[in-house]
């Protein structure tokens, strides 16, 4: 196989931070049809792939986050319970890796994954958990874009 005419870190970063880009709004836009979540589904996991080819701890716990809310959204409960829990165990690793939002979206990926999968308690013991990370970001805006996506999760 031919050597690549393009630096392949820099691409690899490219389409994690593109798909992930593209995700986001897609996630807060609501419901889809069927063809649109099985091509998020790929999105996710692709943008998750490229971002453990180059990032560091936190962009893959950011897009196993990434990855949960796809599968909640969905309706996927056992696959978004896995990356949920996934992005926890990185972030209980290396918790000084990660900002203060990170523990508040981790904490928001899990209480949805409990509820899909109809785990009441679960879910309401991490909405907790989520309410509470998210008043504790320091930052106004992110603390803003935190409290926006909940309270999306929570109609």
């Amino acid at each position: 196989m031919a050597d690549p005419t393009f630096d392949t870190k820099t691409a690899h970063r490219w389409f994690a931070i593109e798909l992930n880009n593209h995700l986001w709004p897609a996630l807060e836009a609501g419901r889809w049809s069927a063809d649109e979540a099985e091509q998020n589904i790929h999105a996710a996991h692709a943008s998750c792939y490229h971002w453990m080819q180059v990032g560091n701890i936190s962009h893959h716990a950011r897009a196993e986050c990434l990855v949960a809310n796809v599968y909640v959204a969905a309706g996927f409960g056992e696959s978004a319970l896995r990356h949920a829990l996934r992005c926890q165990e990185l972030i209980e690793d290396s918790p000084y890796a990660f900002e203060d939002w990170d523990f508040a979206f981790a904490y928001d990926a899990l209480a949805r994954a409990c509820a899909l999968t109809g785990d009441a308690g679960e879910a309401a013991n991490y909405y907790q958990r989520a309410e509470s990370a998210g008043a504790a970001i320091v930052d106004e805006e992110d603390r803003e874009i935190f409290l926006k996506w909940f309270a999306v999760g929570r109609k």
